[in-house]
């Protein structure tokens, strides 16, 4: 997030809020392409931030300001655009689209006091959309939505607003309506001023509404005045609305940030911003930016997460007081060659300078690769960042979001709070990610370099986790999806010149006995000197599944001498380590050792070592070895759209399907037991068939023979 370059509109001067009450965290959230980095374009130049508006098509935004989002033409890193409208400062929040990068957009919501849904008049709601409002809807986000793109021909927003109110439910209204529709778009009409904003010829102009629209006005107004006034913590004021009274336009403005603070009314507004094939006026900005910084609720009317001690214990109470105590928290780490760690900080309470000592608390992430940690360190320059522009700011309060240099253990999650007093804020959800992608160093320059780069990602990005898989001997990241993968694998190259490539993942398999056989081992070696003498007789015996390894002692009369029996233990459990057919480990067998031979100078524990591995070969030459997969049970979860193709396809995948219940909010959960190798891609594979909106958990069972088929199959692979 370095300034080498930066927007070429940007301002020098960062906007700064003297108070919590001045400021508005919000998070813009919506499928990609919705339009949401054309809408901050419009907003940062409709408030003089940067000189013109830049295009995704040129690379020239300054929310998508990565070299992998330039080249993709989409957002794949949360972004942070703050600007000032009259006295607020608005921290608009970029959040990618894309559903590989829900991480980020998670974080988003985390620093944002509102969510801001960005729904194209075109493409309407997609399935993470939806999901998403549910999301928010758990947490009571507070929402409001605007429907982008009303100026083009497919556009049509009355009956996108119609499907906002089927998915999102009551309380989605509309708090203004366009006037014409495509080419034919003139402007907007206000519901609470009953006032036409018309953008026809270049600038907004207020006037009154043509007569053509004056019953859609009073219908519509009734709406919302009722949405609102249900909200209102005024007991009289339905009273007096149903009595005909003329309630004051101030007054329902005020009664309107009630019900948005409340998460329980959504206002919607429409935009337009010229692009490509239509030159026309940017429509809407004055009208969102009216109800961003009146009607969105402030820092201190939304809650704080929980904190407690960083060692625990009842939870904390904490005010958004910037003469509180420091707790802060890192929403988003970057790490960038030239200037170092970069964290994105979102400020909860207390104060935050440059060059003091915070502590940085992180926990609970040990599974993806993040060591738990509670270090001292000092902050270096505070920035507020426009793209890639840092611009110093001397402080940062309470409610408000900054960047912050040099905390070199920093990760994203983290909480800063005061050495004195350290606490720890409860982390926010995040998914797993369920897509392994293995990975190889191209050259051994490579190779040196890889280590550190993917620590610096691992830092960056909570839904990533590195697994370096000792059995395989494979290098795994598991992603959330392809684009995902495609992502990271393009960042170590671009950002960090490490070249990697794909390989084929392995799958761990396991062998065991397809029936009992006895086995004899015989080390005899004379070589001058003491030589090596051991001898054993064993037997084998297949145990179920899980059943793991038991060694019987059936010697008697000290053919094997008692210090000896251990070793001949010793040497079975390292062939099992090796594999006695395909070279995977063995598994579920049961051994005893019946017989053998000594020599009273010759014999040794490595002798015997040698002597049982021996004895185990032999036994598995006498009959099948079966090859084991791993087999996880899953858990699905998809609308009921989607149940019928969902079980279909888990039983085209060796599945067996355990069952299904019906969940809340019209979806389904599968039970299902499926091979490991079948599901390698079930991340991708499950987002296409359910539209983006099946998930899905797995956890692992057990291991069971492996289809002969495909057991030669491997076999011949293996051997290639």
């Amino acid at each position: 997030m370095a300034d080498r370059g930066g927007h070429p509109g940007a301002a020098g001067r960062a906007p700064e809020a003297g108070r919590p009450d001045r400021v508005r965290n919000v998070a813009l959230v919506g499928h990609s392409g919705a339009g949401k980095t054309t809408l901050v374009e419009a907003l940062l130049s409709a408030t003089g931030m940067i000189q013109r508006p830049g295009r995704v098509e040129d690379g020239s935004t300054v929310s998508d300001f990565d070299d992998v989002e330039v080249r993709q033409q989409r957002s794949v890193n949360l972004a942070l655009a703050p600007f000032m409208h009259g006295d607020i400062k608005v921290n608009l929040i970029d959040t990618p689209g894309y559903a590989d990068f829900v991480g980020d957009l998670r974080a988003g919501l985390r620093a944002a006091d509102a969510a801001l849904f960005v729904i194209s008049a075109v493409d309407g709601i997609d399935g993470l959309t939806r999901l998403l409002w549910e999301e928010c809807a758990a947490v009571g986000m507070p929402r409001a939505v605007v429907i982008t793109k009303i100026d083009q021909q497919r556009g049509d927003f009355d009956d996108v607003l119609l499907t906002c109110q089927d998915v999102f439910g009551e309380g989605v209204l509309p708090c203004y309506f366009p006037v014409g529709a495509g080419d034919e778009l003139k402007g907007l009409i206000g519901l609470l001023t009953q006032r036409c904003f018309d953008y026809s010829s270049g600038e907004r102009v207020e006037c009154d509404p043509a007569p053509e629209f004056l019953d859609q006005i009073e219908e519509q107004r009734a709406a919302l005045l009722e949405g609102i006034i249900q909200e209102s913590e005024d007991e009289s004021l339905m009273d007096r609305y149903l009595a005909g009274e003329d309630i004051d336009v101030k007054a329902l403005i005020e009664d309107l940030e009630t019900a948005v603070a409340r998460g329980s009314f959504y206002p919607v507004l429409a935009t337009s911003v010229p692009h490509g094939d239509h030159p026309g006026p940017v429509i809407g900005m004055q009208e969102l930016l009216e109800v961003i910084t009146q009607a969105f609720p402030s820092p201190l009317e939304h809650g704080i997460p929980p904190v407690t001690a960083v060692t625990g214990g009842p939870p904390r109470q904490v005010e958004c007081d910037p003469d509180g105590p420091l707790v802060a928290e890192v929403v988003k780490t970057t790490s960038d060659p030239y200037v170092g760690r970069i964290s994105l900080v979102r400020v909860f309470s207390g104060t935050l300078r440059p060059d003091t000592v915070v502590h940085v608390s992180g926990h609970g992430l040990e599974d993806r690769g993040h060591e738990d940690h509670d270090v001292d360190e000092r902050v270096g320059a505070l920035t507020s960042p426009l793209g890639k522009a840092q611009r110093t700011i001397s402080s940062c309060r309470a409610g408000d979001v900054c960047a912050v240099a040099k905390l070199g253990r920093a990760e994203t999650g983290d909480t800063l709070s005061d050495p004195g007093t350290p606490l720890l804020m409860a982390p926010w959800s995040m998914p797993d990610p369920l897509l392994p992608v293995a990975i190889t160093a191209r050259s051994k320059a490579d190779e040196d370099k890889l280590s550190q780069a993917l620590g610096r990602l691992v830092a960056e990005d909570p839904t990533l986790r590195l697994e370096n898989n000792s059995e395989t001997r494979q290098l795994v990241l598991w992603c959330m999806g392809e684009a995902h993968a495609d992502v990271l694998i393009d960042r170590l190259s671009a950002r960090y010149g490490v070249e990697v490539e794909r390989v084929d993942l392995r799958v761990p398999l396991r062998e065991t006995f397809g029936g009992g056989a006895p086995g004899l081992g015989r080390h005899v070696k004379q070589s001058g000197g003491h030589g090596q003498y051991g001898i054993c007789h064993i037997e084998v015996e297949p145990l179920a599944s899980g059943g793991g390894f038991e060694f019987v002692d059936k010697i008697v009369g000290g053919v094997v001498p008692r210090q000896f029996i251990p070793s001949v233990e010793k040497g079975i459990k390292q062939q099992m380590g090796r594999g006695v057919s395909a070279g995977y480990p063995l598994v579920d067998i049961k051994v005893t050792l019946r017989d053998g031979k000594a020599h009273s100078v010759d014999s040794s524990d490595m002798a015997f070592q040698a002597a049982g591995a021996l004895a185990l070969k032999d036994a598995a030459g006498k009959v099948p070895v079966l090859l084991l997969e791993p087999v996880d049970e899953v858990a699905v979860l998809v609308s009921d759209d989607y149940v019928g193709s969902v079980m279909s396809d888990l039983s085209s995948r060796r599945g067996r399907v355990l069952g299904s219940e019906s969940v809340p909010g019209g979806r389904t959960m599968i039970k299902a037991e499926v091979p490991q190798l079948e599901i390698i891609r079930y991340a991708i594979d499950l987002r296409s068939m359910s539209q983006g909106t099946g998930s899905f958990s797995r956890t692992f069972l057990r291991y069971e023979p492996l289809p002969s088929h495909l057991a030669e199959r491997l076999a011949d692979s293996k051997d290639d």
